[in-house]
């Protein structure tokens, strides 16, 4: 061993040389022992950074992957809102894990930065001039010369802010006639009321656009010392729906006057007075057809329950083509054994249809079930290609190309299903469709018949997804009057308006605003600045 042999070197006496002999195996343990535990830590850390790396590239690769049948439109925002949030933190956290860490083995990955987006040209601009301290030159101190400027711009907001109007009336008499004269009380919707037009804006629209119950209305409101209680707050939308309501009575008026519809519904849980619990109630949804002329309109129908004999209750005497999925409430409305008025035109919808092969690939990879997928996929191609087309080349495209891609499905479905067992989901699948096939192929034999009901499924999904926030409908009458508002806000918002502009010029004008001019009031009559 060189260390006892350099100690025989000194010279020294043998108890020293076993202690000092000793003292070197010690420090040298400790050395091997402080290199070991390093190389461990340093193992782990890479180990996590790997790991973290790699769960980064996964959760990026679902957040540019998602499959449209996998989530709802709106779903699939909430997921990638939180998948961002997801990647931002992994990325953190892998700085974290490198910084002191100058012989990691993993190389660190640049961060992409995204570019800043230009911020909307209408929003009102805020100038700061950030002048230098001095004007001259900090070497000759001569004067600078001004030969450019550096504009950057950061978008801020402002929360709700709550003011006070002062409406002051100066009162005159006249000493001679013994009179007192004043200006009138202005109108509106509340009379005597002390909310403002703005303020019941803030209000519906929070309420019924942002899903935000009442007592969260309160909350914010007194973050600024401002007392609105929610009894108040209710009895402002009470009063404000009963104000709204003829104008919903006539988008329903104008909505059965066109020949086609589309319909949908969702439970929605109602408080059930006494029992401490809720029942199901439904929300109806009846939507315009886009593919015909005239602005879009959706009505939403508040009922007690999910029986066909609610939508034929609001239907009436409407006749039409009604385009639903297969729940066996709407199949009475296109029964011939109807007396009160003749049956409806009873269409499929073919994103229903897709649904059902869609779910059965994604849980066996069925090659039967791609086949189908990939049959129906042409249907909607042709469907692209016709959107910006009029009904009559629309009609023409549909005859040329969806007709025999319709033809050599139903072959195809009907040859497959005489091999295929009863009972099972690819039975079920290929029953759907082909148990409705004359509704199914309807919409072809047209150009102006839509081919699905994504149209109402889209608008009714929002307020499906919303009423996880206020949880229940505190009664059928409350539903009904969110209903009429709903109705008026999400027609709005179909014809590109935008809701609360419109409502709040809407209650401006309603108090003073003449019956036989209601038309001009509606959501769809012209941009509200033109009004």
């Amino acid at each position: 061993m060189k260390t006892l042999i350099q100690l025989d070197e000194l010279n020294l006496d043998a108890a020293a040389k076993t202690q000092v002999a000793a003292l070197v195996q010690s420090l040298l343990d400790q050395a091997k022992t402080e290199t070991l535990k390093y190389q461990a830590d340093l193992h782990a850390k890479d180990l996590k950074i790997q790991a973290l790396i790699l769960e980064l590239a996964h959760l990026r690769r679902i957040r540019y992957g998602v499959k449209n049948e996998a989530l709802s439109s709106i779903q699939r925002d909430l997921f990638q809102e939180a998948c961002n949030e997801d990647i931002a933190a992994l990325e953190a956290e892998i700085e974290q894990a490198e910084d002191g860490q100058s012989n990691a083995t993993v190389t660190q990955p640049k961060r992409l930065r995204a570019g800043h987006q230009p911020l909307p040209p209408h929003l009102p601009r805020i100038e700061h001039v950030h002048e230098p301290e001095s004007c001259q030159c900090g070497r000759c101190g001569k004067d600078l010369v001004k030969v450019g400027e550096d504009i950057t711009e950061q978008l801020d907001v402002e929360p709700a802010k709550f003011f006070v109007h002062r409406h002051i009336r100066p009162q005159y008499a006249c000493r001679p006639c013994e009179t007192i004269t004043a200006a009138p009380i202005p109108p509106a919707i509340i009379d005597g009321g002390m909310a403002a037009v703005g303020l019941l804006t803030w209000v519906l629209i929070s309420k019924y656009l942002d899903h935000l119950p009442l007592y969260r209305l309160e909350q914010i409101a007194a973050r600024d010392h401002v007392i609105l209680a929610r009894s108040t707050l209710a009895e402002w939308v009470g009063r404000t729906g009963v104000a709204l309501q003829p104008l919903a009575d006539r988008l329903i008026e104008i909505l059965l006057e066109r020949g086609m519809l589309h319909a949908d519904e969702t439970p929605v849980p109602q408080l059930d007075p006494g029992s401490g619990k809720t029942k199901r109630a439904y929300l109806w949804a009846y939507r315009s057809n886009d593919l015909e002329e005239g602005p879009r309109i959706i009505v939403f129908d508040y009922r007690g329950g999910r029986s066909g004999e609610h939508a034929r209750q609001f239907l009436g005497a409407w006749q039409g083509h009604l385009l639903v999925d297969d729940y066996g409430g709407y199949k009475a409305l296109f029964s011939t054994v109807r007396q009160e008025a003749p049956p409806c035109i009873e269409l499929g919808c073919w994103a229903h249809a897709r649904r059902k092969f869609f779910d059965l690939h994604k849980a066996n990879a069925s090659s039967m079930a791609l086949e189908a997928l990939t049959r129906i996929g042409q249907l909607y191609i042709i469907e692209q290609q016709g959107k910006t087309l009029d009904i009559e080349a629309r009609q023409q495209l549909r005859a040329e190309q969806s007709q025999p891609v319709l033809d050599a499905l139903y072959q195809w479905l009907t040859q497959t299903r005489s091999s295929t067992a009863n009972g099972g989901g690819s039975a079920k699948a290929m029953d759907y469709t082909l148990k409705r096939w004359p509704a199914m192929i309807r919409y072809a034999e047209t150009g102006h018949l839509p081919i699905d009901n994504n149209p109402v499924e889209n608008t009714i999904r929002p307020i499906a997804l919303g009423k996880k926030n206020w949880l229940f409908a505190g009664s059928e009458r409350a539903g009904q009057r969110a209903a009429a508002i709903q109705t008026l806000l999400g027609t709005a918002k179909l014809n590109g308006i935008d809701p609360a502009a419109w409502l709040r010029d809407t209650l401006e004008k309603l108090p003073t605003w003449p019956n036989s001019r209601i038309d001009e009031l509606l959501p769809f009559a012209r941009p509200v600045e033109d009004v």
